[in-house]
């Protein structure tokens, strides 16, 4: 019996001493000086951590490096054929874009459009060769889905001058010596000015 009336003192919680400023429960800051031991005991705690993550830091670089000395050859050659595998997917992919653009250059004004329109996987088979007839298919029909990517039959347009338009249209041809534009020009102004 003694026993348990001790563990009951032990358990039985102090009360903290109030202030008639606010409850200390409520207000963290209501005692300045138990927030300060608070706080300097966080700052030991932190400080006691960052030197343990510094201390065990080179020990994580050295069980990885185990770890990776630990694997097998299977696995390493995995890892270099998945990587292989990723290089030549690129290369396909560079190679089938490039044959779709050439193939459109001779029919889009902008062979770029119709090698972004086109999924580039979709024209390698099994022992990735290219499909050209299925890319000249897609090609058409791309270009009946958009006419307007289509290369302009006659080349681009170029405006044609024409003499007549304009202010020589009406019969008072300017002479187009810089000179005389100028002396005209001159002219006008000091006749307007009186």
């Amino acid at each position: 019996m003694p026993e348990e009336t001790e563990v009951e003192q032990a358990e039985e919680p102090q009360e903290p001493d109030v202030s008639p400023e606010g409850d200390s429960k409520t207000d963290p800051w209501a005692d300045p000086e138990a927030a300060r031991r608070e706080i300097e005991k966080l700052r030991r705690e932190n400080a006691g951590h960052r030197t343990k993550v510094r201390e065990l830091e080179p020990l994580a670089a050295k069980a990885k490096e185990l770890e990776d000395a630990q694997k097998s050859e299977a696995e390493r050659l995995t890892e270099q054929l998945t990587a292989e595998r990723e290089r030549a997917a690129s290369a396909t992919r560079v190679a089938v874009t490039a044959k779709v653009e050439a193939l459109a250059a001779t029919t889009f004004a902008d062979p770029t459009d119709a090698a972004g329109a086109l999924d580039p996987s979709a024209y390698v088979d099994e022992s990735g060769s290219i499909d050209e007839a299925r890319i000249q298919t897609d090609l058409a029909d791309l270009l009946q889905r958009k006419p307007h990517w289509a290369k302009p039959a006659e080349g681009p347009r170029r405006p044609a001058p024409d003499r007549t338009q304009g202010s020589s249209g009406n019969g008072n041809r300017t002479p187009n010596d810089p000179a005389t534009v100028f002396a005209e020009f001159m002219s006008q102004g000091l006749k307007q000015g009186r």
